[in-house]
Order: structure tokens, then C-alpha cells, then sequence
């Protein structure tokens, strides 16, 4: 092998995503990216749960239960959700974001995994003040998910799903689901 050695502690502190190695929902590292994503230092997050990123402890929980759920044979998972910065001069605000991961055991989806976060707020901007529910709903929506499949996915009734989509198409003036999708999606 020509060149250098491969330092994959450098490769992964220098990773052009946030990357975050977990044990039981708790963050054991994460690389600099995730820390400038977050507005976060290191002592804001590694040692402690994921549920310091998410808006509630509620959106937490469902989430967990969604991944445990929804992992893929491999043990892979991906969504896009609403997470909150930590710190900075953006503390407390929520944005869009994509991520992805494995488990290392799919059989055991929290025991251990990585994760990669990516920042969609340069292209997905949070317009309206949401529920978490309709939070929940609106990342489905924009994946083209139906009321079905998100009820599924929820736990929820497709009638329910279809009330918050209502919800959300007032708040945010569509006239179709098509349009809700568009300003959802629109900066």
C-alpha cells in the first residue's frame, strides 16, 4: 500500500457529517462536526443520552421506538426529524435534520451503533411553531409517506393523521398535501 497509514481517528473527527458512537442511547464520542452542528462541547455530550438533542423527552422516546421497530435486516435506520441545537448563539433552536445509522446487533437495536447527522437547515427551514406530533407527521409527509403508513409507523390511526395534516396545512396555508409538502421542503 502506497502512502500513509490510514489514521481513522482523523478520518472520523474530520468526517464532513456529525458522527456519534453509542451504547444504550448514551453518546460515547462524536466527532467535531456534530459538536459545530449542535452548537455543543464535548462535555455537553459525550457520556450522556441522545435526549439532549431532541426538542422533548417525549420525541425522544418515540423515536427510540420507531428505530427499534423500523431497523432494516443489516440493522441500518434513517430518517429526517427535528432536533435542537445545544449552545451558541442558536441555543434552543430546532432544525431539520437527516440520520442515519446501524446497529451493531440489529437483535439489540441501542445496545451499540453509529450514527451520522447532517444539518438540512440550509434547505429546510422550520417555518411554524409544530407539535411534536405534527413534527412527527410533517418528516413523513415530506418522504412521501401515506396517512396509512404514517398512522403504522405512529402507532396512530389513519383518521388521526389525516386531522394533523389538516392541522399542518392550515398553519402553513397549503391548499393540497402537494403544496404542504412544497412549504414544508422550501426555505
Amino acid at each position: 500500500m502506497d502512502g500513509p497509514a490510514l489514521d481513522y481517528r482523523i478520518a472520523f473527527d474530520q468526517a464532513p457529517v456529525g458522527l456519534v458512537l453509542s451504547r444504550h442511547r448514551l453518546m460515547m464520542d462524536c466527532n467535531r462536526e456534530l459538536l459545530a452542528m449542535f452548537g455543543a462541547q464535548r462535555e455537553q455530550v459525550v457520556g450522556l443520552s441522545f435526549e439532549v438533542l431532541y426538542p422533548t423527552p417525549v420525541e425522544f422516546e418515540r423515536t427510540g421506538q420507531r428505530i427499534a421497530a423500523s431497523l432494516d435486516a443489516q440493522g441500518r435506520y434513517a430518517d429526517e426529524r427535528v432536533m435542537k441545537r445545544l449552545g451558541g448563539v442558536k441555543a434552543g433552536e430546532l432544525f431539520w435534520c437527516h440520520v442515519s445509522g446501524r446497529a451493531l446487533d440489529p437483535a439489540q437495536p441501542h445496545a451499540a451503533g453509529i450514527w451520522a447527522f447532517e444539518d438540512l437547515s440550509a434547505r429546510r427551514v422550520l417555518k411554524a411553531s409544530f407539535t411534536p406530533r405534527e413534527r412527527d407527521i410533517a418528516a413523513q409527509l415530506v418522504d412521501g409517506a401515506t396517512s396509512k403508513q404514517i398512522g403504522r409507523q405512529l402507532g396512530i390511526s389513519p383518521r388521526t393523521v389525516d386531522v394533523y395534516r389538516a392541522r399542518l396545512m392550515r398553519k402553513l396555508d397549503a391548499a393540497t398535501t402537494g403544496e404542504l409538502v412544497s412549504r414544508l421542503l422550501s426555505g
